[in-house]
């Protein structure tokens, strides 16, 4: 098969590699791949740039928002058909027993291992899965749609679990990637009042999506004052919840800068630099922060029930499907901020290309250009 692999920890170790097919051991499935997503995570692999806890096992095949179908059972699987389309979380692996993963925090479990990192991914014709990371496409979500559920199920856990955020309320998005994009979606959503997503000169193509999205205000930082923005609106005290979508550390320093007393931070972007300035206006703000890690099960199906009721349109956030040989283009359109998200298209049988026909999510990411 082929696979997208990391080779060496070096900036540009990535090549599409032929590796032997796997095979659907005991207690698992094998799942052939339709559609991967590709995640700023994957980005910084390829530049070799991830924080130090990312570094994981080489070699390895990246990709870890994947669609597809179930192409072989392994002993002991029940609950699953061959053809049947799935969704694959990224815990590829988890102790089980330990008090997190007892409790339903399994994204927490300390000896978890993540697709694309520790163990092998999806950016390859097939990926094998535990049954317990599967969840089924529903009926009128395209593959395309439905590789993007991960990094939606990022920002759910960011805006809804986590933060919880509350209609009415003043919400600010810093970065206007994926995660930005979707944590704006979500909060639109959850009813927040007023929103704004920050960004910078890359983000311009970006920042014009987040708008037709719904966003009230958009602001490349490089040009504009966000904070003299934020002091126009609701009560003039700042946001009552920061995203951090931004995977740059120095981003904190203006999440304090702009969140309200009182009020709170979610940090989902991660960010290997050193803190250069005093975290003293959290204490003085009394302002919640929260590290915000992953997704769990009731996460995943909270977004693909609101792709199949068309509240959600993952559809608008995929600036272009590429088949894996084009890998490196698909990459530098996200780096550049030409697209706020690209898919890989993996090698896959005619005979299953009808299944699960468009309806709401729509086929946008299938052309290249589609949804710019």
């Amino acid at each position: 098969m082929k696979a997208l692999v990391k080779f060496a920890h070096e900036d540009g170790a990535l090549e599409v590699r032929d590796l032997p097919d796997p095979v659907a051991g005991p207690g698992t499935v094998l799942v052939r791949v339709h559609t991967v997503g590709v995640c700023g995570s994957d980005i910084h692999m390829w530049h070799d740039s991830q924080s130090a806890s990312s570094k994981g096992v080489l070699p390895v095949t990246l990709g870890h928002e994947s669609a597809g179908v179930v192409a072989a059972i392994g002993p002991d699987v029940t609950g699953w058909s061959i053809g049947d389309r799935v969704v694959c979380e990224t815990a590829a692996s988890i102790c089980g027993v330990c008090a997190l993963c007892r409790s339903g925090r399994y994204n927490l479990c300390p000896w978890r291992e993540g697709y694309g990192l520790k163990r092998d991914g999806a950016m390859a014709e097939y990926v094998v899965a535990e049954p317990r990371v599967l969840h089924r496409i529903p009926e009128g979500v395209s593959y395309e749609a439905a590789a993007t559920t991960e990094p939606y199920a990022v920002a759910y856990n960011a805006v809804v679990e986590r933060a919880g955020v509350k209609p009415g309320q003043l919400v600010v998005v810093q970065g206007a990637g994926a995660i930005g994009v979707n944590a704006l979606q979500i909060a639109l959503l959850a009813g927040a009042g007023t929103t704004v997503v920050l960004g910078t000169d890359v983000d311009e193509h970006r920042l014009e999506r987040a708008t037709g999205l719904g966003a009230h205000h958009v602001v490349n930082v490089q040009r504009e004052d966000a904070g003299a923005l934020l002091a126009t609106l609701h009560d003039g005290l700042g946001a009552d919840l920061v995203v951090d979508a931004t995977g740059v550390s120095a981003a904190l320093q203006q999440s304090m800068e702009l969140v309200r007393p009182g009020g709170a931070i979610a940090k989902v972007g991660w960010g290997p630099q050193p803190l250069g300035f005093t975290l003293d206006p959290l204490v003085k703000k009394a302002v919640t922060l929260y590290g915000c890690y992953s997704h769990t099960w009731t996460t995943w199906e909270s977004v693909l029930r609101l792709f199949a009721s068309g509240r959600l349109h993952p559809e608008a956030i995929i600036g272009g499907a590429y088949p894996i040989e084009e890998w490196e283009t698909a990459f530098g359109a996200m780096q550049r901020g030409d697209n706020v998200k690209s898919v890989l298209r993996m090698p896959f049988g005619l005979e299953t290309e009808g299944a699960g026909k468009t309806g709401r999510a729509g086929e946008a990411g299938r052309a290249r250009e589609g949804a710019r």
